[in-house]
């Protein structure tokens, strides 16, 4: 196995200069750096991380807090894999490795910071459960360069990334509007977290604009089941709505399904509009209308903040609310 000694008796400099290229490139001239570069590469030497860690303070690691709840079935959300893609393939294209976290048992608010610091990494990326867990918050008031995906997060070194919620909301409104209806419905997602609570916001207020109320607003948790069972709830009222805002793609597929079963048309007897423009919307019939989220926008825009508290802790980052669009498609 090649070491570091063999490197720096082939590039003929010392064992130091070799240590201080991979770990401080910085300190050392561009001709050397480039000379033990190239005879680390013909012969096969890569650093070790441990030592790099110890020699740096930094593990070049950021790990993922994802707190779904054991209860609910996160980890397969298709936005949220998405969002998960991206935000790996921007840290790794800079070097840095995602390392999920898992808490620690014992019980207290520290189990989440005990973790970061178990396993020394530089930041930590948060895609919460909504909750406002206590043990997430600790997180912010230690100190640890922290971003939050969809979740309002203040502290000493942290932001959070969004999506234009609340605009997204008033653009399913104004679209249903416009085709003509006027008994409007919505599905809303698990409140009181911070999207759900947008949409429903952004929605109303353009339904209250245009002097109409809420025809039913059965709450769903994002997944299919839930727009499912909300959606048979709507249609069992009298008179039924005739559009429905799902707040989230999932549950417009369940509320598909309860029409279906319902012997309903799409969009003939009843309009349905989702958020998120999971991959599914575009393959199921009629094709789902959506409000589009940037997903590899987020989890890019995630990846780049921690990479700039690593690099400068002490400037504040504003948080990034990224714009929606609304995709028409046969459902509305």
């Amino acid at each position: 196995m090649s070491s570091i000694r063999e490197v720096a008796r082939r590039s003929g400099v010392s064992v130091a200069t070799v240590s201080r290229v991979f770990n401080t490139p910085e300190v050392v001239s561009q001709q050397t750096r480039q000379l033990v570069l190239d005879v680390a590469a013909e012969i096969g030497y890569l650093p070790n991380e441990s030592a790099r860690t110890l020699a740096t303070k930094k593990s070049n690691m950021v790990g993922l807090v994802w707190d779904t709840d054991h209860r609910r079935p996160g980890w397969r959300h298709p936005f949220l894999q998405d969002i998960l893609v991206a935000l790996k393939s921007a840290l790794s294209a800079h070097g840095l490795h995602l390392l999920m976290l898992a808490p620690d048992q014992s019980p207290g608010q520290s189990r989440f910071l005990r973790a970061v610091q178990r396993h020394n990494v530089d930041g930590v990326v948060i895609i919460d459960n909504g909750s406002r867990d206590p043990a997430v918050l600790a997180l912010a008031d230690a100190g640890v360069p922290c971003v939050a995906l969809d979740l309002r997060f203040t502290g000493p070194a942290c932001t959070y990334i969004t999506s234009d919620n609340a605009g997204g909301g008033r653009l399913a409104a104004q679209h249903l509007i416009e085709r003509g209806h006027r008994r409007i419905a919505t599905i809303t997602g698990p409140l009181p977290t911070y999207p759900a609570v947008e949409r429903l916001e952004g929605f109303c207020q353009v339904l209250s604009e245009a002097g109409l109320e809420l025809a039913g607003s059965p709450a769903g948790d994002w997944y299919l089941e839930s727009g499912y069972t909300a959606m048979k709830e709507l249609l069992s009222t009298d008179p039924r709505p005739t559009a429905v805002f799902a707040a989230g793609d999932e549950m417009a597929v369940g509320a598909l399904r309860a029409a279906d079963e319902a012997g309903l048309r799409v969009p003939a007897d009843v309009a349905i509009v989702g958020f998120d423009d999971i991959e599914v919307a575009a393959l199921i019939p009629p094709g789902l209308t959506t409000v589009a989220q940037d997903k590899t926008g987020i989890g890019t825009a995630a990846a780049e903040s921690i990479m700039s508290m690593l690099t400068d802790a002490t400037t504040p980052l504003a948080p990034i609310i990224l714009p929606t669009s609304l995709i028409i498609r046969g459902s509305s």
